[in-house]
């Protein structure tokens, strides 16, 4: 895929996000000038640094993934693959965008929570569970019964994980399923699945195998945020802190202006070559033992890794410069409003919500990819239309649900645990196709968009509670991420009953 297509699809995942706030900072939200010129600039550098990041994974990243995940299931080692597997997951999420900036913004919000001992955490997370995904294809085990299991251990360890962190662990199973993380797990998983056999197997052929990698993947981020809480916990560093003063801090900032941007600029590109060495490491070491790739597939292969580097700099620098901080003090400014006069401000903020979540999954290119890939799965018989019509529903839902949580203070297990509880019912009677693609259509939701503004516009909104709100802010990942297992497998359920109807008439 060419450099503008990229374009195109990262103007419109960010242009729609950025006219809106434009115009409730001129209406109903006024943001001062310097915000909403650090606001512009953050955008353009968002757009440009995710542009040049996609392509280098298009270009450089996922053939990795791919050739990786062929040479190490054509070597029938199971040993050899899991190991393999358990690395590659580690390594491609400490690069994954999205998991450094749900990272910084735990960090920003509790002061005793170590960014890279978090990153790590997760990262080992999604190894261990990639390798429980890829048991699952070789010994053919029944989809529906490892993620009942796994969340059953889930949700054991959230209740018994700090308070202040459980919103923020289920958020880290929606932004680890990022544009670097699924190329490679996706080529896994269909790598395995397509060696395993090539004819039946208990659920149903190896498409039905191909899929569900992804989602329990998903869940390792949200067991080690749990294990590390608990750690916290256990060492007696605790992991409480108020949002307020981080966005404080920002508007502070504000003063700087532009040069804000340069200031970020050091710390930021420290960060990038520390997150992206250990992929470069192991691409070398694969090349040694494994690939073998010719000296034109290696240059195209650094160059895709370079492109990586520079885009995931820029999009850091917009993010952390100006995007994200002018989502908290919109955020800020119309929790506020909300707070202290109630009624129609209520209603603004909920529609306001409403609206952010619609368009953001609308604009999210991962979202187009899944509709069509239904649509070719189900022969036609689901639209795409109505898919994309089904998600941006829920996923306005979800977002808005969030900010009722936050405006009325009650705990998130209340939509949580109804939620998984419908999507785990869910299984028993969606077609084995469409439940695998459900769970790992739940990261492709929350997008970049999903883990930077709408996020940071959640722990504005959470500001204005006037309490310790580090708690409140998090989780609006998670409900984005939720929404697709309950949106595919129900229209799973309507594909079937069509298909039965049709059985009978013929």
């Amino acid at each position: 895929m060419n450099l503008f297509q990229k374009f195109k699809e990262t103007f419109f995942s960010v242009f729609p996000i950025m006219v809106i706030v434009l115009l409730l900072s001129l209406t109903v939200a006024p943001l001062s000038l310097n915000i909403i010129v650090r606001f512009i600039v953050g955008g353009i550098l968002v757009v440009v640094g995710l542009t040049f990041f996609l392509l280098g994974v298009d270009i450089g990243i996922l053939p990795i993934g791919e050739r990786s995940g062929a040479a190490l299931t054509s070597k029938k080692n199971l040993a050899l693959l899991l190991s393999a597997s358990f690395l590659i997951g580690v390594m491609v999420t400490i690069a994954e965008p999205d998991v450094q900036v749900l990272a910084d913004q735990i960090k920003s919000l509790s002061s005793n929570v170590n960014k890279w001992g978090l990153v790590l955490g997760i990262a080992l997370g999604v190894g261990f569970f990639i390798t429980i995904g890829l048991c699952r294809t070789v010994f053919s085990l029944n989809l529906r019964t490892v993620l009942i299991i796994s969340y059953i251990v889930l949700f054991s360890l959230a209740f018994v994980c700090p308070k202040e962190l459980q919103g923020a662990a289920f958020d880290a199973g929606g932004a680890t399923t990022g544009p670097m993380t699924v190329p490679f797990i996706m080529a896994l998983g269909m790598g395995v699945a397509s060696v395993r056999h090539a004819g039946s197997s208990k659920e149903g052929g190896t498409s039905d195998s191909s899929f569900g990698l992804t989602g329990i993947a998903s869940i390792g981020p949200i067991a080690a945020v749990c294990v590390y809480g608990m750690i916290l916990n256990l060492s007696g560093a605790g992991a409480s802190s108020s949002v307020s003063g981080s966005v404080e801090s920002s508007a502070d900032n504000l003063q700087e202006g532009l040069s804000v941007f340069i200031e970020y600029l050091p710390e930021v590109v420290r960060e990038v070559f520390m997150s992206m060495l250990p992929l470069v490491i192991m691409f070398a070491v694969f090349q040694i033992l494994l690939l073998k790739l010719p000296p034109v597939q290696i240059r195209k292969v650094a160059q895709g890794i370079l492109y990586c580097f520079f885009g995931l700099i820029l999009f850091l620098v917009g993010a952390d410069g100006g995007f994200m901080s002018a989502g908290k003090m919109l955020g800020s400014v119309l929790g506020q409003a909300a707070f202290s006069n109630g009624g129609i401000w209520v209603v603004l903020i909920i529609l306001v919500s409403l609206l952010f979540g619609a368009i953001t999954v609308c604009a999210e290119p991962a979202v187009w990819v899944l509709t069509e890939q239904v649509e070719n799965v189900s022969g036609g018989n689901i639209r795409r239309k109505v898919i994309l019509a089904t998600l941006s529903l829920g996923v306005a839902a979800s977002i808005a649900l969030c900010m009722i949580r936050i405006l009325y203070g009650f705990s998130l297990w209340y939509i949580l645990i109804p939620g998984y509880a419908v999507a785990l019912l869910l299984t028993f009677f969606s077609p084995p196709l469409f439940m695998g693609i459900a769970f790992d259509s739940g990261g492709v939701a929350s997008g970049p968009m999903t883990s930077t503004f709408i996020l940071s516009f959640t722990i504005g909104a959470a500001s204005a509670s006037g309490i310790d709100s580090a708690a409140g802010a998090f989780g609006v990942i998670a409900l984005v991420a939720m929404t697709p297992l309950i949106a595919i497998q129900i229209l799973g359920i309507i594909f079937k009953l069509k298909t039965r109807k049709k059985e009978v008439k013929q």
